[in-house]
């Protein structure tokens, strides 16, 4: 069993950036893709941003040149650089470890992007 901790969601202005943390409690990012996924009310929860083992990198369209996801293998520890953000990026956002039908997911962290 992994557990993953999600911090750093919160309030930003629009235009405003946060930097979004998830600890794994085992040095798994060797092996599994590590992924940010985030969820509205009455909508299902959609894919934002993933890392593979090897470090390669897929982003959905609306958030491209905007979030950036990286990660320290030492300190198992996978984030997610948030800039320019806009109110439709509202949401619980979660950290998930992936490898193949094996998920672990976070409790989840709340960004709401307002003024």
């Amino acid at each position: 069993q992994v557990q993953l901790v999600e911090s750093g969601g919160g309030l930003v202005q629009p235009g405003g950036s946060l930097r979004l943390s998830c600890v794994a409690s085992k040095n798994i990012f060797n092996i599994y893709t590590m992924g940010w996924y985030r969820q509205t009310p009455g909508s299902q929860r959609e894919l934002v941003a993933e890392i593979t083992s090897g470090g390669s990198t897929n982003y959905l369209d609306s958030v491209k040149d905007r979030f950036t996801i990286s990660k320290n293998n030492a300190e198992n520890t996978v984030y997610l650089q948030m800039n320019s953000l806009k109110p439709e990026d509202t949401a619980v956002y979660y950290c998930n470890a992936k490898l193949y039908n094996v998920l672990f997911w976070g409790q989840g962290t709340q960004v709401t992007v307002s003024s």
